[in-house]
């Protein structure tokens, strides 16, 4: 959703406040509390909740996009609906899952990357955002000034080891940087985890801090807001951000099955109640920015360019990415790059029973409802409100010229070869099948913000001007291959002969006959 602060409908949404009032929101107060009883203390010692109210237990941690958890006005709407909230920090992601297991929390707020290596005993019931941008991998340019992109790294790694001074990379462990690490490391094959020396930080202020010490030789790092920002303003590289992969890092609820079996109306009416307070949000997002700043004891600007890089879920995208197939792909892509990385065994079989949209059924009609209301005044808030679907979004168009001319990102690492006949542009086979997963790779990525060029090459034989137009030729029909797959980015093809040999391989080998896939930063 965007961030623009839109005019208040107050008017239509006393309306719709009192349309989705007390006889939807309140629930059965005789009800049984779900861990101790109606007005005991909770298994975790929580304090006790009012009577004739429900005590629920909420752990996660300090991320700007959980502040409505958080915030007393949302606190205040679930004790008029009969939910008293204890939200608690834990900021170690096993322990968290654990205590969903033990009984210690009802629920947990997490990424999906964590929800799928810690295996709570739950399921997701509810999305919360997605970063596009709030989290970012950075490069150490004010120190090493050739350091511009993934393709520079070899070389200077290469260096560092020479002098027997190893380059670090810096980032908060078990958080969205970490899995943008692993992102890079599976994805880009100039970038290897172990070429650096890890250094795990809690915060990312920690990994900002040791990247601006001349003597900690870090390389880059991976931040979030404010930090990234910070670094850009001061000549550091953004090399990629969660807006160049804007499915990569996904924040959402999930619940206890004890929860889910025996409060399922608990569930519904927390959920809604947490929805409602987003689709305020969405119509002012001011108040959502002091609510930020308040929370985290941040500067409005602070808090403004946090907010800038998370895309919050209303209940009815996130009941459409349950039920149209999107959370499915997103848990298969995002597992398969823990699977690559070593920290998942196998992409679950059966992604769909990971998460269940029962329980937002009140929450998206409270939305549906609201979105009706609305879209005779204001259609551009009430398509906000529905959320937006990217594929339908039109690429801004750039020149070949423009993406040529582009910063590099880096080359994506091709599992398998993009092969062709001998002599020949037609691909063959198993070379089809590299770029069907290719195809796949590259969808990952936004073509708002990421564009392609396929540079093709070929071995010092034959003719020069020969071998200039074959790769030249199969460089285009790796162009129109990928097309065809739907890939909508911009993308050019370049044939470069055997202008740009490999270092240390004989021009004639046929090592040299070889297709880059190297992704840009465009607009």
């Amino acid at each position: 959703m965007s961030k623009t602060n839109y005019p208040a409908l107050i008017g239509t949404l006393t309306i719709t406040a009192g349309l989705l009032g007390s006889g939807v929101w309140y629930l059965n107060k005789t009800s049984p509390a779900l861990l101790s009883g109606l007005g005991n203390p909770t298994a975790n010692g929580s304090p006790t909740a009012p009577q004739g109210q429900t005590q629920l237990t909420l752990l996660g941690d300090t991320f700007s996009g959980y502040s409505t958890f958080r915030n007393g006005v949302f606190q205040e709407a679930l004790a008029n609906s009969g939910i008293s909230l204890q939200y608690n920090d834990e900021f170690d992601q096993a322990a968290r899952a654990q205590s969903l297991a033990n009984g210690q929390a009802d629920l947990i707020v997490t990424t999906l990357d964590q929800f799928l290596q810690q295996q709570p005993e739950g399921r997701i019931v509810g999305l919360i955002d997605r970063t596009v941008g709030a989290d970012a991998v950075v490069l150490n340019t004010p120190q090493y000034g050739d350091l511009n992109s993934l393709q520079d790294l070899p070389a200077l790694v290469q260096q560092a080891q020479a002098q027997g001074q190893p380059l670090k990379i810096a980032f908060a462990g078990d958080t969205p940087s970490e899995y943008l690490a692993l992102v890079l490391d599976t994805k880009f094959e100039t970038f290897n985890l172990s070429d650096f020396e890890v250094v795990r930080v809690a915060d990312a202020s920690e990994a900002w801090a040791l990247m601006q010490d001349p003597n900690q030789n870090v390389a880059l790092t991976v931040l979030w807001e404010p930090f990234v920002t910070q670094a850009r303003q001061q000549g550091y590289t953004v090399v990629l951000s969660s807006e160049d992969a804007p499915g990569a890092i996904v924040d959402v609820i999930v619940a206890s099955e004890r929860l889910m079996q025996a409060q399922p109306d608990t569930l519904a009416t927390l959920l809604a109640a947490y929805y409602r307070r987003i689709d305020v949000n969405v119509r002012d997002a001011s108040q959502l920015q002091a609510q930020v700043a308040e929370d985290g004891n941040l500067s409005p600007g602070d808090a403004g360019a946090i907010l800038q890089g998370i895309d919050f879920f209303t209940a009815t995208e996130a009941q459409g990415w349950m039920t149209d197939g999107t959370l499915q792909r997103r848990i298969e892509a995002i597992a398969a790059v823990l699977v690559l990385s070593g920290r998942l065994n196998d992409v679950p079989s059966n992604p769909d029973t990971l998460f269940v949209d029962d329980f937002l059924t009140e929450a998206a009609t409270n939305t549906a409802t609201l979105i009706e209301l609305v879209r005779a005044d204001n259609p551009e808030l009430a398509d906000r409100l529905a959320g937006g679907d990217p594929q339908t979004i039109a690429v801004t168009q750039v020149t070949t010229e423009q993406v040529q001319a582009a910063p590099d990102i880096g080359n994506l690492n091709i599992q398998g070869k993009v092969e062709f006949a001998t002599g020949s542009a037609q691909i063959t086979g198993p070379g089809q099948q590299t770029l069907n997963g290719l195809a796949q790779d590259i969808s990952e990525f936004n073509p708002q913000t990421v564009a392609v060029r396929v540079i093709g090459h070929t071995s010092k034989t034959g003719d020069p001007n020969l071998n200039q137009q074959l790769s030249q030729q199969r460089a285009q029909v790796v162009v129109d291959y990928l097309r065809a797959q739907g890939i909508q980015h911009n993308i050019v093809a370049e044939g470069k002969g055997f202008y740009l040999p490999l270092s240390g391989i004989d021009p004639t080998d046929p090592q040299q006959q070889r297709t880059e896939i190297r992704l840009v930063r465009v607009n």
